[in-house]
């Protein structure tokens, strides 16, 4: 009887015409006339069809340009009659102004080249941040082999028809994938790396490490340390604490201090997902798996239990960024659940919240631009999307070129100043091989 569980007792398992092998319930099942073991009409593959018709529609009206919709009311020529008679203030006008600027953006390629021609266009960007004065971005980009490759563009070309890339080896850990960028200053960057998918060590690297004036000579890391739990990191640029960053780690928050070496450790309740220093005060800010952000003043000394804790506020999911305001009363948080809420500080509670984002699993960073006025947020689903922070609207939602999947997610840099202080306006976005500007 082939379907009796006690025919088969080795480790090899016969086949049978007609039936297949079920290992575990240890039995054998008759296949139906027309059966197969693949199933092409599962929910998943359905809604990524529906998925992927949406953004390739959606990309055929941008081809197409297509006149975007706007809010009622929201044009030029409004909002210049408004202003001039007084009914608008000048931080309103330009508020409205990006708004609509970014309603109309369209989207370019940007060809990039590089002195090494086994380099440009084929590893994939990972990750891309820019510096303090969006002169530059710094890349992130994975190699077939394994590990990772930095990249430093410079976005003074950025009206041209192509951009150069000068790429270097990650010198120091040739084996493993950086999984979280902070630019600091013109001057460092602090990167936590892992092994493949495992978190695995904070570096502060100099930015001579990527100088090509002297290629022979290399400089080393400013301060690292490896460790196997790390998820996040941050610097901290308030004085009081000064030399400072900040590594958050399973149940446990440690900051160290680059000169010195001294080192405090926090101990939580959950793993410490994303991090920032306030500028004003020397107080850290972490957004826990668990769902909760708290505060540390870093001056105090170590303490047992949760007593040393501050602010402490409440998703209902694990929260993947943090996003203190330039005033320091207001906080942005996103979660796991696709939530994006601003909290008031003063009083622990939200005041509003981002609605359209979508995430599931996924670490993924937001983008504020208060100058603007615009928050920006790349999903699961690849989708780019574009807030009014005012108000919540969701201004612009943009596909990705590429299909969706887990390892073709955007990074994206925003700033009205790309390129330096004469430079122009618009989002850039990096997803696989490619680079794109979309421009006001």
């Amino acid at each position: 009887d082939p379907s009796s569980s006690s025919s088969v007792q080795s480790s090899v398992v016969p086949e049978l015409p007609g039936f297949y092998y079920d290992s575990e319930k240890n039995r054998y099942f008759r296949l139906l006339p027309g059966h197969n073991n693949y199933n092409p009409l599962t929910k998943d593959s359905i809604q990524y069809k529906a998925m992927e018709c949406k953004r390739l529609r959606l990309l055929e009206e941008e081809e197409k340009q297509m006149k975007k919709t706007t809010r009622a009311g929201l044009n030029s020529s409004v909002l210049l009659q408004k202003r001039q008679l007084g009914l608008l203030s000048s931080t309103s006008y330009c508020r409205l102004v990006h708004e609509l600027k970014v309603n109309c953006m369209q989207r370019r390629k940007i060809e990039i080249h590089s002195p090494d021609s086994s380099v440009a266009g084929t590893n994939n960007f990972k990750i891309i941040v820019a510096d303090v004065a969006c002169e530059r971005i710094f890349t992130v980009n994975d190699v077939e082999h394994g590990g990772c490759k930095y990249g430093i563009i410079n976005l003074s070309g950025l009206g041209k028809e192509s951009l150069t890339v000068e790429m270097y080896d990650n010198l120091y850990f040739t084996n493993r994938k950086v999984l979280n960028l902070l630019s600091l200053t013109h001057f460092s960057k602090l990167c936590l790396m892992g092994i493949a998918e495992t978190p695995g060590c904070a570096s502060l690297l100099p930015a001579s490490l990527f100088s090509s004036t002297n290629p022979g000579d290399r400089p080393g890391m400013l301060c690292s340390f490896k460790i196997s739990t790390a998820w996040s990191c941050a610097w901290c640029l308030n004085p009081q604490a000064d030399n400072c960053f900040s590594t958050g780690l399973t149940r446990r928050v440690l900051v160290t201090n680059v000169v010195t070496g001294h080192r405090q450790t926090f101990g939580t309740s959950s793993d410490v997902l994303a991090q920032q220093f306030a500028t004003q005060t020397p107080v850290l800010y972490n957004g826990c798996r668990s769902g909760e952000i708290f505060s540390i003043d870093v001056r105090q000394r170590n303490r047992k239990g949760q007593s040393w804790k501050a602010t402490r506020l409440f998703h209902g999911s694990a929260v993947t960024s943090i996003h203190l305001m330039e005033a320091e009363h207001y906080l942005m948080a996103a979660d796991m659940a696709g939530k994006i809420k601003l909290w008031d500080l003063r009083t622990t509670k939200c005041v509003k919240q981002y609605k359209g984002h979508h995430n599931e699993y996924a670490i993924l960073p937001l983008h504020v631009n208060e100058e603007e006025g615009l928050l920006t947020a790349v999903g699961q689903d690849c989708y780019t999307r574009i807030w009014s922070l005012q108000d919540a609207h969701l201004l612009r939602t943009i596909p990705s070129p590429h299909p969706s999947s887990k390892d073709a997610i955007p990074s994206v840099v925003f700033s009205s100043r790309l390129g330096g202080s004469r430079g122009v306006p618009g989002l850039l976005m990096a997803v696989k091989q490619d680079l794109y500007h979309f421009s006001y």
